[in-house]
């Protein structure tokens, strides 16, 4: 029996929705680790930090080898999701700081084989006007990051091991949904190759070394955002802080991924990442203003900042693969993500390490710094993308 495309998207998109609950499943938890583990103030941010330094070498390894192109896509997920699933039940068992750093380190390298992948196979179902799929599927893989907050609200009552439990339970879930309710697309796409000696041909290209800065910039303060924003809430005597970080990171998120894939097909890539890292970057700077004054401010803010730090991040891939050359495409965007996720881990501590001393108050301004960037180097990237169309 034929599968549609929009069957075969739904499916994706809720395979990467379970998966990544893996990615913040020890963060939302990190009150009740703190005592379990004895974790000193140090080690706090590297349960969250962790896990991007393991989907970067996970990515790189995995590009470097071809995985994806040497080995069916569907089943590099399946197995991939599996082995995420098991390495963050085995959190359940670790007693220490050590352990749970490093299987952080190793559910995130694990992941590197989820969300890029999801990605391959869609489009190889999408193969043009991509702007809505791509959309949708960041907008699951957003969700799938704040569900882990739904689930400590869920088992409050109970324990951490419920919330880790359940996160691995999905991941497995996930692969089931890959395997068995995802075909495979009826054409096939050419590999998509890694060769660090292409590196220098895409630092050369001028147009995509745009779009990487902004994509760094839009990386310094998104994985940040959705790290500390929880704690920041509830710091400021927001009521189910739990809630409010789904609902803020998860759903508003969500939504935001779908309008900016729309929006960016009919205004434009270089324009919509440009509106949204400016409402994103205004949002780091006010939202810090109401801290503890305001719970009604703080909670709208808190959305408009979730919708807008994501809204954008798929159409810097999406630039990248429309300006490298052809034979670079995969290089170009391997060296996006692992550059950006390694930034994530930079911007996760420099908010821990500041954080006693600047305040709640003023902390996230330092994340405003990234998007302001980004922007400038969108507005330079405009110019190409106007000589393109």
């Amino acid at each position: 029996m034929k599968q549609s495309k929009w069957s075969a998207l739904g499916w994706i998109s809720t395979a990467v929705l379970f998966a990544l609950s893996l990615w913040f499943s020890a963060s939302v938890v990190i009150d009740e680790l703190t005592k379990v583990w004895g974790l000193t103030d140090a080690a706090k941010p590297w349960i969250s930090a962790a896990v991007p330094a393991g989907f970067t070498a996970g990515a790189l390894t995995s590009s470097y080898f071809g995985l994806a192109d040497r080995f069916n896509a569907r089943k590099l997920f399946m197995v991939s999701a599996l082995a995420g699933a098991v390495l963050n039940s085995m959190l359940l068992f670790a007693d220490n700081a050590f352990q749970g750093v490093s299987l952080r380190f190793l559910t995130g390298a694990a992941l590197a084989g989820v969300y890029p992948t999801a990605v391959k196979v869609l489009t190889l179902w999408f193969p043009k006007r991509r702007g809505l799929a791509i959309g949708l599927v960041i907008g699951a893989l957003t969700l799938g990051s704040a569900l882990p907050h739904m689930l400590a609200l869920i088992a409050s009552d109970v324990n951490w091991e419920i919330v880790i439990g359940m996160s691995s339970g999905l991941s497995a879930f996930a692969a089931m949904i890959m395997i068995g309710f995802v075909k495979d697309a009826p054409q096939q796409g050419t590999p998509s190759i890694f060769s660090f000696n292409m590196i220098s041909k895409v630092v050369r290209n001028k147009p995509v070394m745009l779009a990487n800065y902004g994509y760094f910039g839009h990386m310094w303060e998104l994985y940040a955002m959705w790290t500390w924003l929880p704690l920041f809430l509830a710091a400021g005597g927001s009521v189910h802080s739990s809630m409010l970080s789904f609902l803020a990171i998860g759903i508003a998120g969500a939504a935001g991924c779908i309008v900016g894939g729309v929006l960016a097909d009919k205004v434009g890539r270089a324009r919509l990442t440009i509106w949204s890292m400016g409402i994103s970057a205004a949002c780091s700077l006010l939202i810090g203003l109401v801290f503890g004054q305001s719970v009604v401010l703080t909670i709208i803010i808190a959305m408009i900042w979730g919708f807008s730090v994501i809204a954008d991040s798929a159409q810097f891939s999406a630039a990248v693969s429309e300006f490298a050359e052809t034979e670079c495409v995969g290089t170009a965007l391997t060296f996006q993500m692992s550059i950006g996720f390694l930034i994530t881990i930079l911007s996760i501590n420099l908010i821990s390490f500041l954080q006693p001393y600047m305040g709640w108050e003023w902390v996230f301004i330092l994340l405003g710094i990234g998007p302001v960037l980004g922007m400038v180097s969108m507005t330079k990237f405009k110019r190409y993308e106007k000589q393109r169309l």
